[in-house]
Order: C-alpha cells, then sequence, then structure tokens
C-alpha cells in the first residue's frame, strides 16, 4: 500500500498532534449489554436471565480529526460500540459525550438532527443500498429526511458534488443507474457520497472494504483518506484486519470480548505490542514473502461465550504467559482434562475417564472445583491421575493458578488463586489491560 499521508486539516495545514486537537467525542465507561433469556415480567422485577456483555466498560476520547482503528476478531463487540457511537444502539452503562450532549440520554427526537453530523459507510454496500432506488434517489435521500434541500434541483446538485467528490464521474453516467448496475468498488462510493452529502463531522466505517475485491481496497482507503483531508472528517475505522489498519489508522484500539485490551498509537502497537492478544494478531498478518517463515503461535482454542465471560482476565484461557492473578477457574479444569483426554488411546482414556465421576459440577464458574472419583475408585486416585496430567504437560499455564491440589473427605478440591480483572494501565507510550504490566 502507499505510504499514508502527514494528516491535514480542509486548508491543507498539517494537524496537530492528537493531545493538542480537540476532543470531539468522550466514551466513559460504556456498557452495552443485551439479555438472553428470561421473562420480562422477571426482568421487570430483577429477575435473572444471561446476559452478553458486548461492550463492557470501554473508555476513551476521540479528537477531532483523526482516525481511530477498533481491531479485533469476529464477536469482540467493535461493531455494537462504532453503532453505539452514532445513537444506533443504546447503552446500558456510562456515557457517550459528542460536543456538549450525552447521546445515552438524549431522546430519539433530539438526536435525529445530530445524525447529519455523526454518520456509518456500512460493511455490504450491496446490503447498504436500496436496490428499488436509483443512485440519485438513494444518495439524495438524507437531504429529504432531514429537509436540508429546497427542491428537486437543489437536491440533485448536491448530488452530483458528493459524487464527484467520491470519485464517480463522469455524473452522468450514475444519476440513473441502480445499484445492481454498479460494481462492488462504484457501490461503496455510492455509499461514501450518501454518507458525506450531510456534512457530518465523524463517519464510523465498519468493515467498509472487506465485501470488495483486493484490486480496488487500497482504492477506496485512499479516497477515505482524501475525503478526510477535503472534508475535516473523524474516522472510526472497525476492521479484524490490522494491515489495513496499520497503512489507515492514527491510533489502535484492540478489543477483545467487549472490551478494550489496549490503545495507542498505530506505531506503537505494532513497533512494541504490549497484550498477548495483541501479539497474536499480529503474528497472524499474512507474510507476502514465500520464503519467509514468521511463527504462527497463534492462541489456542476460541473466543469463550460471551454470555459467561471467564473469570478475572478474559483472555487468560488462551494466554500462554497467564498466571495466578489472571483467574484460572474451575471450567478451565474441565477443558484441560477434555483436551489431555483427546491425546489417548481408546483404553487409556476410558480408564482415565472412569476415574473421575460428574464433571459438570465444573462448568459453573469459581476458583474452588471438587472432583469426585468414578465408581469403585478413590480421592486418592483423582488425585494421581491430576499428577499425571500435569507432569504430562508441566508447562501449561493453568497450574501456575494452581494454589493448591488436597483429598478433602470424598474428593479432591483443587484451589485457585483468586483473578483480578485487568484495567488499562499506561506502558510505554500505549494503555494495555493486562496484569504483565
Amino acid at each position: 500500500m502507499p505510504t499514508k499521508p502527514e494528516p491535514t486539516n480542509a486548508a491543507g495545514v498539517v494537524s496537530p498532534p492528537l493531545a493538542e486537537r480537540e476532543v470531539l467525542m468522550d466514551v466513559r465507561d460504556l456498557e452495552v449489554h443485551y439479555a438472553l433469556q428470561g421473562s420480562s415480567l422477571g426482568r421487570m422485577f430483577g429477575g435473572g436471565g444471561e446476559v452478553v456483555k458486548a461492550v463492557d466498560g470501554v473508555s476513551f476520547q476521540l479528537h477531532k480529526g483523526e482516525v481511530l482503528g477498533l481491531v479485533g476478531e469476529s464477536g469482540s463487540g467493535k461493531t455494537t460500540l462504532g453503532r453505539a457511537l452514532l445513537g444506533l444502539v443504546r447503552p446500558t452503562g456510562g456515557s457517550i459525550r459528542y460536543r456538549d450532549h450525552d447521546l445515552g440520554e438524549l431522546s430519539e427526537r433530539r438526536l435525529r438532527p445530530l445524525r447529519r453530523k455523526l454518520q456509518m459507510v456500512f460493511q455490504d454496500p450491496s446490503a447498504a443500498l436500496n436496490p428499488s432506488m436509483d443512485i440519485e434517489t438513494a444518495v439524495g435521500h438524507p437531504l429529504r429526511i432531514h429537509k436540508l434541500a429546497d427542491g428537486k434541483a437543489e437536491r440533485r446538485a448536491r448530488v452530483v458534488e458528493a459524487l464527484e467528490a467520491v470519485g464517480l464521474a463522469p455524473v452522468e453516467r450514475f444519476l440513473s443507474k441502480y445499484p445492481s448496475d454498479l460494481s462492488g468498488g462504484q457501490k461503496q462510493r455510492a455509499v461514501m457520497a450518501r454518507a458525506v452529502i450531510l456534512d457530518p463531522e465523524l463517519l464510523v466505517a465498519d468493515e467498509p472494504i472487506s465485501m470488495l475485491d483486493m484490486s480496488v481496497r487500497a482504492k477506496i482507503l485512499e479516497l477515505m483518506l482524501e475525503l478526510k483531508s477535503r472534508l475535516d472528517l473523524t474516522y472510526v475505522y472497525i476492521t479484524h484486519d490490522l494491515a489495513t489498519a496499520k497503512f489507515f489508522c492514527d491510533r489502535v484500539a484492540i478489543m477483545y470480548l467487549g472490551r478494550v485490551v489496549e490503545i495507542g498509537p498505530t506505531e506503537e502497537i505494532f513497533a512494541a505490542p504490549k497484550h498477548p492478544y495483541t501479539k497474536a494478531l499480529l503474528r497472524a498478518i499474512p507474510e507476502p514473502d514465500p520464503s519467509s517463515t514468521v511463527p504462527r503461535d497463534l492462541p489456542r482454542g476460541e473466543i469463550p461465550d460471551a454470555a459467561a465471560p471467564p473469570l478475572g482476565c478474559s483472555f487468560h484461557p488462551r494466554c500462554p504467559a497467564a498466571f495466578d492473578r489472571c483467574g484460572w477457574e474451575n471450567r478451565d479444569l474441565r477443558t484441560l482434562l477434555e483436551e489431555h483426554w483427546l491425546g489417548l488411546d481408546e483404553e487409556t482414556y476410558a480408564a482415565e475417564r472412569d476415574t473421575v465421576g460428574n464433571l459438570e459440577e465444573l462448568a459453573l464458574p469459581g476458583h474452588r472445583a471438587v472432583l469426585k472419583p468414578g465408581r469403585g475408585r478413590a480421592p486418592e486416585d483423582v488425585a494421581a491421575l491430576l499428577d499425571r496430567v500435569r507432569t504430562a504437560d508441566p508447562d501449561e499455564p493453568l497450574w501456575r493458578g494452581v494454589r493448591s491440589v488436597e483429598v478433602e473427605g470424598d474428593g479432591v478440591v483443587v484451589d485457585f488463586h483468586d483473578g483480578e480483572d485487568p484495567r488499562l494501565r499506561r506502558a510505554d507510550g500505549v494503555d494495555v489491560a493486562c496484569h504483565l504490566y
């Protein structure tokens, strides 16, 4: 990709450092939670039901003229966060201050005028455009909604200006076309024209190039940077692709299970990543040189269930550097036993599985696991099994979190150290949520 240009304002003057720029949006302890189960009557009176913490205590400041990247795997909460910044999703806690307004406290009627300044570019341009509207109607539709054009002639003039700004020229070729007549790149340009026609301050771009051919991705990013400079835009760029974030973003926020685990200048994040999850994402970037051998020691396992996140640090079950403070628990022990048994032959597996009774009690979160022996087995047999598992893989991080393994009564008690939930702390130019710092 070409070199990212020096950030400039609408007059072409080089922008000042982030710390000296105006704060456009201030996000504090933002939460977006979704109830999964339970009746409406139960929820009314504080009844149970699982809750997905899609965004869970996120704080940051967005400065005018910057490009902030939200990076993470699917399910990390980055899209929900982006939609919350525009008032498309209501927060269940915390605040989003846009200039003098707390977006979470505004009614839809009071929020509507602000939407002119807060726009979104969606991932799939084909789904974002109404197939029954021609491009002139689709791009000019926001002007009708917000009553910003006096008559058809002014509306057409504004549409022509917007289409020229995004490179759909000559404009006469595109005004009467329908989305089905355009290529993927052309449709995304039309979506961007519709977004900038209202003269917004902030654009939230949700994976804007992931649905496009490789040949046009760089051109769309270059267009977005050109629009940023010409229209004095601020971007929140949502992506799972660190390679494009490196080219496009001034700062990067790494998200995992609804939290920001590392945030800082793009150069710092790429040159010296701090969080183990950030390091893993960087190792996953494809290497274009076929002769180069890059280690791909990616995180083990999958992203945990957001409705029942791990105790302590949410990344600890997948982290190779986790230790006692990270929050090891009952569910981790069950996972370890099941992974151990996967590597055994059938006869050995049957013998070891019969040594331990029902593992369902380990499915509940907690720092004190009780293993009961199977039929005809003694607690000492269970303790000996755990010792064999530990001997087979002494470097397994879970054992760093075990305080003691004791035979008590008719079972074996595995006592874990109490975990702590890490918060963002300053470390060498970035903020990172990790007990290693």
